[in-house]
């Protein structure tokens, strides 16, 4: 359940820390007072995406803050780890997020740093928005079906069946592929065993490339390579090269080291710029030498070259890419070379695939064609109850003429609000009215089983009132009494019905629009005058009279 919630800077609320407790809490103001702010820092902490523009102004950034505990947290903790998120301490689950005016905005789950998708993965564990839309959702047959499936408890079953779903489509659309897969004709395929055979008789790696292209650019230049290296050769070891001066040099130094000693190092250091330079000559003559190429190991590393830069010209300049035109060719060899065995493995496997999701769509229309009796008995029920004495509601489910991602049938409530009339889906009778009672009625039923303990409810309300505004208030009670009902009304019947009670104002007495949120169900008189105002006047004795009336 949600313990605190502490909102700043958010739209014209300055800042307000807030306590809940269990059961139903009634949330009233009047109209245009505010009262969505409450609930805008809710869906905040449930991942919703917001605009900047909600930044209080003047103020550098919004934040909210909530603290929410959890009698058994397993579920959520096995969440919070997949996430790589701290998990609950004692149950209690802290989320924070704050959006900045001039900066990235920040998200912390127990401490930690979040992620948005997080914070919308959470949410569903802990709270679910009911607004003024979701009775025109109920119109839509992915909302009755989800509906019947909750009721059901088809969670598995369903997840079941999308898995053999997935699995059947896709190896459809892999024949699918295959059939329309181009045909090669025979000298498209003599062309790909070709470019693969240049490929394949090259060592396409980066390094023996590299190789290649300093050896070929070496045999290009060998005649101007040889002329040089031979001239630095003679020019070390020939009849005047240094290394005979140096021979010269080297027995002075050392009839200079036999009268003083001290010059040995000097000596020393002679002999080894000598050896040096004699290495020098080796390695220069070595090079002259080796540039040698004969006819044969020329013509090789040209056709190479040749090879390797015409692969470059066709796939691209790196290797990487040449690599992956020949993964791509010999791909399309295989599926010339298989195509019909392939399409004749994939029709059996298309076949028991087929077989597998059709045998689980039976299974999960067999839990839905069981569950939607129980649920149009109770949902009848319920309506009865919010002002439909002789209405019917039923829950039937339409064979589909193949599978679909959802099963094998549809889903369709029919209802009728007049004893006489027949049945008909909801878009063909209900009004606005009609539509909030009947999905207030399911919602109750499902309150039953749904495991989400926070239920929030935005003036789901409208379009009733008087005595079935009574019965709308005690049909909140009673969810609240397996659930923490939040629920913003204009209706003082229900209002009058919740434990506890918070009322939104707002002051433009100043320069400046703010707007408050307090707790008045610690305050009797304060909170009948907010039930007197919303009855039509709070100074009117008549009008308090029903608002103790309404509260006893």
């Amino acid at each position: 359940m949600l313990q605190s919630l502490r909102i700043r800077n958010l739209a014209l609320l300055e800042e307000v820390e807030l306590e809940f407790e269990a059961g139903f809490t009634a949330v009233t103001g009047e109209t245009g007072a505010g009262k969505s702010i409450l609930l805008g820092a809710l869906s905040l902490l449930a991942g919703a995406r917001a605009d900047k523009a909600i930044i209080r102004q003047g103020a550098s950034a919004t934040e909210v803050e909530a603290a929410l505990f959890f009698s058994d947290s397993r579920r959520l903790d096995a969440a919070l780890t997949r996430l790589d998120l701290p998990p609950c301490d004692d149950g209690v689950l802290i989320l924070k997020r704050s959006l900045p005016r001039d900066k990235a905005p920040k998200t912390s789950v127990n401490g930690s740093m979040a992620t948005l998708a997080a914070l919308q993965e959470l949410g569903e564990h802990w709270i679910d928005f009911h607004g003024p839309g979701e009775p025109r959702r109920l119109l839509k047959e992915g909302c009755q079906r989800e509906l019947l499936d909750l009721f059901a408890k088809n969670g598995a079953a369903r997840e079941k069946y999308t898995l053999h779903y997935r699995a059947w489509r896709e190896l459809a659309e892999e024949r699918e592929r295959l059939l329309g897969a181009e045909k090669l004709s025979a000298d498209q395929i003599d062309f790909l065993k070709v470019q693969l055979g240049k490929i394949d008789a090259l060592d396409l790696t980066e390094e023996a490339m590299a190789a290649l292209e300093r050896d070929f650019t070496r045999q290009q230049s060998a005649q101007e390579i040889t002329a040089l290296a031979t001239g630095l050769s003679h020019g070390l070891s020939g009849e005047d090269g240094l290394l005979g001066s140096l021979a010269a040099l080297l027995r002075q130094a050392r009839q200079l080291e036999s009268l003083d000693a001290a010059s040995k190092p000097l000596a020393d250091r002679l002999l080894s710029t000598s050896v040096e330079l004699g290495d020098l000559e080796t390695e220069f003559s070595s090079l002259a030498q080796s540039l040698n190429f004969d006819p044969e190991q020329a013509e090789a590393l040209q056709g190479k070259m040749n090879s390797w830069l015409e692969l470059k010209r066709k796939y691209g300049a790196k290797v990487e890419a040449v690599l992956a035109a020949r993964d791509e060719m010999r791909l399309k060899l295989d599926v010339q070379g298989d195509i019909e065995g392939s399409l004749a493995k994939l029709e059996k496997q298309i076949t028991e695939g087929h077989r597998a999701a059709k045998k689980t769509a039976v299974e999960l229309r067999a839990t839905r064609e069981k569950a939607a009796g129980q649920l149009a008995k109770s949902g009848a029920k319920l309506i009865g109850q919010l002002g439909f004495k002789k209405a019917d509601f039923q829950v039937k489910l339409a064979p589909l003429p193949e599978l679909g991602p959802h099963g094998d049938c549809g889903v369709e409530f029919l209802f009728s609000p007049n004893v006489g009339e027949p049945v008909l889906p909801l878009h063909r009778i209900a009004s606005g009215g009609e539509l909030a009672r009947v999905m207030l009625a399911l919602k109750a039923v499902l309150a039953e089983i749904d495991d989400v303990p926070l239920l929030v409810f935005d003036e789901v309300d409208a379009n009733v009132g008087g005595e079935i505004g009574r019965i709308v208030g005690e049909k909140m009670a009673g969810i609240a009494e397996r659930h923490q009902v939040l629920c913003v009304t204009h209706l003082p019947q229900v209002a009058a019905q919740a434990q506890n009670h918070f009322v939104v104002t707002k002051d433009q007495s100043g320069d400046r629009a703010s707007v408050a949120i307090e707790p008045i169900h610690g305050n009797r008189k304060v909170r009948v005058g907010e039930l007197a105002r919303m009855l039509g006047d709070r100074s009117a004795k008549s009008a308090l009279a029903h608002a103790e009336e309404l509260l006893n």
